[in-house]
């Protein structure tokens, strides 16, 4: 369970995330006025993993403020999205009702979800760079495996935990991290993900680190039985200073070479009996 000092280290973070949201909203690394003309923000990766979602229900676990969401949305899906941040979330809901699209914005702390939704869903999603926030891993994921109907599936796309070991500032592969740590991180920085240069205070955050195997572990011991995971040689950022832009979404290793995996995947199901 997640305990006080835990729950504290998750009220800086989301304070942070407050902040954040119109920095991001305002980007063009997430291009929203590109979204409000018709656009689809997610990746080709979880498109075509998840599949058609046409009438189906769509729970979206830290979801920042909705685009993603909202493209599931504009796949077909009936969609429901949760983050703990309020600018976020009114946001997120300013957004859907600009284009017209039918979803459910919910503010809460992942945690204390169930206290609040009472409902289950064909497919559960959540996606690149969220499992850093989460102080109890196996907590989320019994929590997460709980919204999925019998039958349906959890699935998720996520930085791999090991290209995480290297250091981000340097030109080149080399060691700065540990993959097996028992303890967040603490992070004091300026600026964003979307361009350090962004106007932003300096900052706080605290980020934990989950190994494969624990996330896998957390998921199975929740009831759910692995369909697939997937590790993959490229990224939908520029993760490390070294690597190439290769597609829209897509940067990875100069060359085309592939020596470490930049990213995971994973389809677990709930059998339905």
């Amino acid at each position: 369970m997640v305990n006080q000092d835990e729950r504290d280290k998750m009220q800086v973070n989301r304070r942070y995330w407050e902040d954040v949201v119109p920095v991001h909203a305002a980007s063009s690394f997430y291009n929203v006025d590109g979204f409000k003309a018709g656009g689809i923000t997610l990746d080709e990766l979880e498109r075509g993993e998840v599949g058609d979602v046409t009438g189906k229900s769509l729970l979206h676990l830290q979801c920042h403020f909705g685009l993603d969401t909202l493209s599931w949305a504009r796949l077909g899906a009936r969609v429901t999205g949760v983050d703990y941040a309020e600018a976020a979330v009114q946001t997120a809901r300013d957004l859907a009702a600009q284009c017209e699209l039918d979803a459910s914005f919910t503010c809460c702390n992942v945690y204390d979800l169930p206290q609040q939704l009472h409902e289950q869903f064909d497919i559960v999603y959540t996606s690149y760079g969220v499992l850093c926030w989460l102080s109890d891993i196996r907590e989320w994921a019994r929590i997460a495996a709980s919204y999925v109907k019998p039958g349906g599936f959890f699935y998720i796309a996520e930085f791999h935990p090991f290209a995480y070991v290297f250091d981000d500032e340097a030109d080149h592969l080399a060691y700065r991290y540990p993959y097996f740590a028992t303890q967040p991180i603490r992070w004091e920085l300026a600026g964003t993900y979307t361009n350090p240069e962004d106007q932003l205070d300096k900052h706080v955050d605290y980020e934990w680190t989950y190994r494969v195997g624990e996330v896998v572990t957390a998921l199975i011991d929740a009831g759910l039985r692995l369909e697939f995971l997937h590790e993959h040689p490229f990224t939908v950022y520029q993760q490390l200073p070294f690597l190439e832009k290769t597609g829209r979404m897509r940067w990875g290793f100069p060359g085309g070479t592939q020596p470490i995996p930049l990213m995971f995947s994973l389809k677990a199901v709930k059998p339905a009996n």
